[in-house]
């Protein structure tokens, strides 16, 4: 089954002030399409990975074989990463978080505040392309960064929220102001989603 760009659940100007219109039109629409259409023509090269989630193909890429292991990683990488993107933002969205995932914050980080300033910190720093994250692994949530369109997945970590830090998701508005962008993202961050993808992640 070919993947697809899932639709978005709000409008493209739904985010401003704090991500325009005109990047969204082109990071969902053109980007996005764009890691689709290469992990789809990478895997019609690798028949035995059709029937697979883009979960299970990423978590396993010693599996992938060798010849398009790099595209399948890159693109399909892509897909997944900016799937949840996608969902875990929205309009009328930011402020504190509630449910588990609140709780398990401040158990990890202290404070809101300080988890902000570690996964921004993380942004900032990760040199060129990449995303920064909170991930859940066997010692519980961590903060981290992966270049390009790596994910937590294929480290063996489930991915509860991440920000894309490619120049693609900001520079219209923010130009070289990558921090600027990472500060602002925090007010359409759609916590009811996280707490989701936190809670889902517990029962696996």
């Amino acid at each position: 089954m070919a993947f697809e760009v899932p639709a978005l659940t709000y409008a493209y100007e739904a985010l401003e002030p704090y991500i325009d219109a005109q990047t969204m039109h082109l990071h969902h629409d053109k980007h996005h399409q764009a890691y689709v259409d290469n992990a789809n023509a990478a895997i019609a090269k690798a028949p035995d990975l059709e029937d697979k989630s883009a979960e299970e193909i990423l978590s396993n890429l010693a599996a992938v074989p060798e010849g398009v292991r790099g595209a399948i990683r890159n693109n399909l990488g892509g897909h997944y990463n900016h799937s949840i993107f996608w969902t875990i933002m929205g309009p009328n969205a930011g402020g504190a978080p509630s449910g588990a995932i609140a709780d398990a914050i401040t158990k990890t980080f202290g404070t809101l505040a300080q988890f902000q300033e570690k996964l921004n910190d993380a942004g900032v720093k990760q040199f060129g392309s990449g995303w920064t994250w909170l991930a859940l692994g066997s010692t519980g949530l961590q903060v981290l960064s992966t270049p390009n369109q790596d994910s937590p997945i294929s480290q063996g970590l489930t991915p509860i929220m991440g920000n894309d830090v490619w120049e693609h998701a900001y520079y219209l508005k923010y130009q070289n102001r990558r921090a600027e962008y990472l500060k602002a993202w925090w007010n359409v961050v759609n916590w009811a989603e996280v707490n989701k993808r936190y809670e889902a992640a517990l029962k696996k």
